[in-house]
């Protein structure tokens, strides 16, 4: 835990907050919003404290209060404030800042205030749509950009995986409306990344349906033993990073000769889905480029 990043440059502000690193120099500098430490070499270095600051900061310059303005508040007026300008229209951002902050801390208590605030007001749906797949969009490229570290990232994903069974056990135990049809959900070979599928375990749940879900590294040949035991299938695979480029096309058109035929579909997704040939694909092989576009197709 040594290794774990809790002091930031400014391009990590930059990445965690959306204000642009000259904005934070101009805040500091014409409003002494932020009081950065120094390196030997005079670079800017922010503690998680700092990190916390700006990011309520941000919340209230885009509620509509001039920085100037912001500036002047009393160090304790900044949250509290905050605290009493949420509405629907800020949860979100105010949202993603606080489970940004469970994340950075190591913080399960903030994690769970925050998530039980929204839940008090809202559907877990609604939160997996309007703050959960924006969070983990971000911490992707938080992580790609060097921001975060994996520990953060699994950190975060865990307790949002642990929101998922919850919400997904409480319709398992409900019988299914919808019988034309099960639902067989798997990542490909090597693929690791799979809260996105565990979502969709829950969405296809929710729309009354059977779902048979195999997770991470399942060999196409195991996929194919589910015909022995059901008549129509829909067959879902979750692309983050696997198969790769140059074996995508292949790797599909496998599945697509082992699994398809007039009883069963291939529902293919994830950001890996943009490489592969269209041109190519048989006519049951369907390709979202989104959660909500392949909820809206259930």
């Amino acid at each position: 835990m040594n290794n774990v990043k809790n002091v930031f440059s400014i391009k990590d502000l930059e990445n965690l907050s959306g204000i642009k690193a000259h904005t934070i120099r101009i805040w500091e500098k014409r409003y002494d919003i932020l009081q950065p430490m120094r390196t030997d070499t005079n670079i800017r270095l922010y503690d998680l404290p700092s990190l916390q600051k700006l990011l309520n900061i941000t919340l209230l310059h885009d509620y509509g209060y001039k920085i100037s303005k912001i500036a002047t508040y009393p160090q304790e007026k900044i949250p509290s404030l905050v605290r009493e300008i949420i509405s629907n229209k800020t949860a979100k951002s105010h949202a993603i800042s606080e489970f940004k902050m469970a994340m950075m801390n190591f913080d399960q208590e903030l994690f769970f205030n925050t998530y039980n605030w929204l839940i008090a007001e809202k559907s877990f749906k609604e939160i997996f749509h309007q703050v959960f797949i924006p969070l983990m969009n971000e911490l992707g490229l938080l992580w790609q950009s060097d921001t975060i570290t994996p520990a953060h990232e699994h950190f975060i994903s865990y307790l949002i995986k642990q929101k998922l069974l919850i919400n997904t056990e409480k319709l398992q135990i409900l019988k299914q409306t919808k019988t034309d049809k099960v639902f067989v959900l798997s990542l490909p070979m090597n693929e690791i990344h799979e809260l996105g599928l565990m979502y969709l375990n829950y969405e296809v749940l929710l729309h009354g349906y059977k779902t048979i879900y195999l997770g991470e590294s399942m060999p196409i040949e195991n996929l194919r033993d589910l015909k022995k035991h059901f008549d129509s299938i829909v067959y879902v695979s979750y692309m983050t990073v696997q198969p790769e480029k140059g074996i995508l096309d292949e790797y599909v058109q496998q599945m697509s000769d082992q699994l398809l035929d007039d009883t069963t579909e291939l529902w293919l997704i994830g950001r890996m889905v943009e490489h592969i040939d269209r041109e190519k694909l048989a006519e049951r092989i369907n390709i979202f480029n989104s959660i909500t576009e392949l909820v809206d197709w259930i």
